[in-house]
């Protein structure tokens, strides 16, 4: 089975986007591409005062993220195969959420002259957990800026990233439930999601496995 060229992991903080990532990039011996998170200057204080530096902290990522993106389309960079923990497209859902109505237009002009330079994944991964379990990861991981983000912060972002799938149509989509399985440390649901991958075809599919957990 061929192994899709560009593929994209997204999903809500704490889902495993980055650990899939690197599992797939391992395993069809790809070029992973993980998004600039730890390296944002903004991102601490944003989880202080969202409302305060919520504009800052989302330009940061949508300039780090096109210059990323970009370097991917350049020949030679995007060979053979390239998996990405986050799809461009989702910058806009956080600042949907998280700017206000005038840092929304300028936002989204700036989007959208970007968005339109870029190539498209032949295959997006959305990962899904319940919102207790993404707490719980979250806390196990231990990052000091994202102990203070709130339940409801975490639910109004799941909400939002299952609206925004339930339309998207400009790829093959794959939408795993993983609250009951452990694709990391658990073989068996491991080869099981690198087997529905590969034989991912086109559309849109929904997983939702018995589980090991």
């Amino acid at each position: 089975m061929p192994i899709p060229r560009y593929i994209a992991v997204e999903g809500v903080i704490g889902v495993g986007k980055s650990s899939l990532t690197r599992l797939l990039a391992e395993r069809f011996d790809a070029q992973p591409c993980f998004e600039p998170v730890i390296e944002n200057p903004f991102l601490s204080k944003f989880y202080e005062d969202r409302a305060r530096h919520a504009f800052q902290t989302q330009l940061y990522f949508l300039l780090t993220r096109y210059q990323q993106q970009v370097e991917l389309k350049q020949p030679g960079l995007f060979s053979p195969n390239t998996c990405c923990d986050y799809l461009f497209a989702k910058d806009q859902m956080f600042a949907t959420l998280n700017l206000d109505r005038d840092e929304l237009a300028l936002y989204n002009t700036i989007y959208q002259t970007l968005d339109s330079r870029l190539p498209t994944p032949d295959l997006v991964i959305y990962l899904q957990a319940d919102v207790d379990i993404l707490m719980a990861r979250i806390k196990k991981r231990g990052r000091d800026f994202e102990q203070q983000i709130d339940r409801s912060y975490l639910q109004d972002l799941s909400d939002l990233y299952n609206d925004f799938f339930f339309n998207y149509r400009e790829a093959p989509l794959l939408v795993v439930q993983t609250s009951g399985i452990d694709f990391v440390n658990n073989a068996q649901d491991r080869e099981w999601l690198v087997k529905e991958i590969l034989e991912m075809k086109g559309g849109t599919k929904h997983l939702i496995p018995l589980g090991s957990l």
